[in-house]
């Protein structure tokens, strides 16, 4: 039996293929290399053949859509270099270039890996063993700036060639392998309007050039930029102090929200880095926004332009929010009118004509995608953008590629084929949940059904601590970290301590649109037993409570005008009356008729108010855990640990209630079956024939 080449690993990884993930590895973990998921890297190897025994020629290439800064060795495509270089005796021309992807999984070697990318020409027909291409700022202001080709002879001689802009392609990769033949001297090429790439003899070799490159624009940007390159300070514009303007921030994110997601519903982000409050602060802001991105990787990611409030940072947030409807009303025309300038026959649908950067002077940055990481990187790229304006700007004038070229990217059928291919989005994808008391317990549940059904999630509850835990934990089943759960702390009975855990959830998602009112706990006593101080805890933690969240919580609903959920996690006892719980009963009787009335008042606003009313939930209850537990028990006649049983014993069913059952429940009302049930009070009790809703 023939084995594999000694060239190969005991654990089945070339040693070349390793030497280029470590190596995109460190350049992908700097920002000033590349942006996230940006550029490719690539390398050339033998291997054995397993069929004939014969060693064969290799490329090794990030596939498409992974990122170099994670990248494993499950997102390389691999392909035979004889195959793929073969391609060039049976290329079409440019007009059918994008036939060449295709064709390139006829090149695949062995199973697994990931899809070639559209990239894959420039690193199979370059010669050279080792290709990077990259992303970095300073590099794309120089493939920028207006006069780029001049200085990229200026700044890095004969070593670095200009090469015009072209889309990625099989013929761009045709034109780096002609350029770099006819120019053996040079150690990479200034790709117009689009990034770098270089290459070795080695994967050092390439890493070292491709650093060069990068390090010499920056090195040259800093020293020869003008003074102001964004122009002079615009009176007015300058960023407020943070905490003035993380509120106003918070106050314009919900309305901020609804205006990115009229077409589609959108998860936000929102920075106020200096880069972004520094570029706003500047006369020539509007100019250089208007032009928009140029890097494909860019402005695929945050449209072709960005919507920018046009009034100084003291604007009221009233005056704010009635011009941002007013721009919004205008850059949906304005988005139109460019896809109907270049749209053929041929061309996908329009995609939705809401902006994905929102740009508000003195405040930040809003940035927005179908999930929390892509708003946060969308908001990243648009940074990237800005750095290439000022570099761009500094040296010369930025001068991105044309509008018709960006449609032909944005609007590219390979485009929509790989957006065609994205996995179909869980069923509270884009909802922003927040949960109050999820720390533990039926809470805890309730916020892990939601994140594992696509929600982002906000884990409220009195212990920081305990909050952070949960998110962390949950971050962490779900995957996607903080952008998928935070956990912030909340005191539910203080409108300030509500409002500031309702702005966290703003600002970190960019809205609120389901809330689970669940925060509470109970104190056991008779009516003689019940002292004031009792009663008034329950109330304000529940009762009043309750309505302080769902107030503040309603208003942001209100604001972004998509709708919104509201779940009031009562209980069997707001019906049914037992022994020695006047305090809770009647607190949990005002939690369900609070259902009831804002149901018939947000109604109009899509808003649907709901309720569910568990029996018993022992199991990791903070509530039963506190002393309740015992005083039930005590009450029942039963040990503490039985309780659960004893609580089952009594229903119909006989089944004790989980918080898996509640967050269950939670889930369905705030799902499309549900979606024209509003007022209801779902029983998760096992059936309690006292209980039942009349």
């Amino acid at each position: 039996m023939t084995t594999m080449s000694d060239t190969t690993t005991a654990n089945g990884t070339n040693p070349t293929a390793k030497a280029l993930i470590e190596r995109s590895n460190r350049l992908g973990a700097d920002p000033r290399n590349t942006n996230y998921a940006g550029g490719n890297t690539s390398a050339k190897g033998t291997e054995t053949d397993p069929v004939t025994g014969e060693a064969v020629e290799l490329l090794w290439v990030k596939g498409s859509g992974g990122d170099l800064g994670t990248l494993k060795e499950t997102g390389l495509a691999v392909l035979r270099l004889d195959r793929m270089r073969a391609l060039v005796d049976v290329y079409p021309g440019v007009e059918r270039e994008d036939e060449m992807v295709a064709a390139f999984d006829y090149c695949l070697h062995g199973k697994g890996g990931a899809a070639p990318s559209i990239d894959t020409a420039m690193h199979g027909l370059v010669d050279a063993a080792h290709v990077d291409h990259l992303h970095p700022d300073s590099g794309i202001a120089i493939a920028t700036a207006a006069d780029g080709e001049e200085l990229t002879g200026k700044i890095f001689g004969d070593k670095v060639v200009w090469v015009p802009w072209r889309r990625p392609g099989f013929q761009l990769g045709l034109d780096i392998a002609a350029i770099k033949a006819e120019n053996p001297q040079a150690i990479g090429c200034i790709l117009g309007g689009h990034g770098i790439t270089a290459w070795g003899d080695t994967s050092e070799e390439a890493e070292q050039n491709s650093l060069w490159i990068i390090r010499t624009a920056a090195a040259y940007i800093d020293e020869h930029s003008k003074a102001e390159p964004f122009g002079p300070a615009l009176d007015g514009y300058a960023a407020l102090p943070e905490d003035e303007r993380r509120a106003k921030a918070a106050a314009l994110a919900p309305t901020i929200r609804g205006i990115a997601s009229q077409d589609r519903p959108m998860v936000g982000h929102f920075t106020d880095s200096d880069v972004v409050l520094d570029f706003l602060a500047h006369a020539e802001h509007p100019r250089l926004a208007e032009l928009g991105t140029s890097c494909p990787d860019h402005f695929l990611r945050t449209k072709v332009k960005p919507l920018v409030l046009d009034l100084p940072a003291d604007a009221s947030v009233e005056d704010s929010i009635a011009r941002l409807k007013e721009l919004a009303a205008s850059y949906r025309e304005d988005y139109q009118a460019y896809y109907d300038r270049h749209a053929t026959a041929d061309s996908p649908a329009i995609r939705g004509a809401d902006p994905l950067i929102v740009l508000v002077p003195g405040v930040g940055m809003f940035s927005f995608g179908k999930d929390k990481q892509t708003a946060r990187v969308a908001g990243e790229f648009y940074v990237n953008a800005i750095n290439v304006m000022r570099g761009a700007e500094g040296l010369s004038t930025y001068a991105p590629i044309d509008e018709s070229e960006k449609f032909r990217i944005e609007y590219w059928a390979l485009e929509e084929a790989k957006l065609q291919r994205m996995p179909k989005p869980k069923p509270l994808a884009t909802r922003v949940a927040l949960v109050t008391g999820a720390a533990s317990g039926i809470g805890r549940a309730t916020a892990e059904k939601l994140a594992a059904e696509g929600a982002c999630v906000v884990i409220a509850d009195l212990s920081l601590e305990k909050a952070q835990e949960a998110a962390a934990q949950i971050g962490l089943t779900v995957g996607g970290g903080a952008d998928v759960a935070i956990g912030v702390q909340v005191d539910v009975s203080s409108a300030d301590a509500v409002q500031a855990a309702v702005d966290a959830a703003v600002l970190a998602f960019g809205g609120v649109d389901l809330v689970v009112n669940n925060a509470g706990l109970s104190l056991s006593r008779s009516l003689l037993e019940t002292s004031e101080k009792d009663w008034d805890l329950q109330h304000d933690v529940m009762a009043k409570g309750s309505f302080l969240v769902s107030q503040a919580t309603a208003k942001v609903m209100i604001a972004q005008e998509m709708g919104g959920d509201i779940v009031y996690i009562s209980s069997k006892n707001s019906i049914f009356a037992g022994p020695n719980n006047v305090a809770y009963g009647a607190a949990k009787a005002d939690q369900a008729h609070q259902v009831r009335l804002l149901a018939a008042e947000l109604g109009e606003h899509g808003i649907k108010v709901n309720g569910v009313n568990p029996d018993g939930v022992v199991q990791g209850s903070g509530i039963f855990a506190s002393g309740w537990g015992a005083n039930r028990a005590a009450v029942y006649g039963v040990e503490e640990k039985d309780l659960g049983k004893f609580y089952a014993q009594r229903t119909i069913l006989k089944r004790e209630v989980l918080p898996a059952n509640i967050a269950n429940a939670v889930f369905v009302l705030c799902s499309a079956e549900l979606s024209h049930t509003t007022g209801l009070h779902i029983p998760v009790d096992a059936g309690v024939a006292a209980a039942f809703l009349r």
